[in-house]
């Protein structure tokens, strides 16, 4: 299955960035946060292929549902890479080795908070 690029680009870097300004260097929060899951072109990908399963069964209930479960299979695996990406790159915004400040921290545990309650709301 392929995967658009244009899903990749929807990160916790959209979460956190680096400010502008009298900031710069201190992390903040964006909309993204409540970013879809999959991007469009994904999730469009997912429906296409999930409409053909489903339009097979008749024909062959027995491989449909196969199909299904490896669907469902990729949808999860795919969702749990995207979600480990995103962890490392928070990660990586906070963990500088004593070049974080308590602001940065501070915006830090608050993205956190948004990706965790992302995470619970699946």
């Amino acid at each position: 299955m392929s995967i658009s690029t244009q899903e990749e680009h929807l990160s916790t870097a959209d979460l956190a960035a680096i400010a502008k300004g009298g900031n710069a260097g201190h992390l903040t929060t964006s909309p993204a946060s409540a970013a879809p899951l999959f991007g469009d072109d994904v999730a469009n990908e997912f429906r296409s292929k999930w409409d053909a399963v489903q339009s097979g069964f008749v024909d062959e209930p027995r491989t449909s549902v196969q199909k299904a479960d490896e669907l469902v299979a990729s949808a999860i695996k795919r969702l749990a890479e995207r979600f480990a990406e995103e962890r490392n790159r928070l990660e990586q915004q906070w963990d500088r080795d004593g070049e974080v400040d308590t602001e940065d921290l501070r915006v830090a545990l608050q993205t956190y908070r948004s990706f965790f309650q992302r995470l619970l709301s699946i």
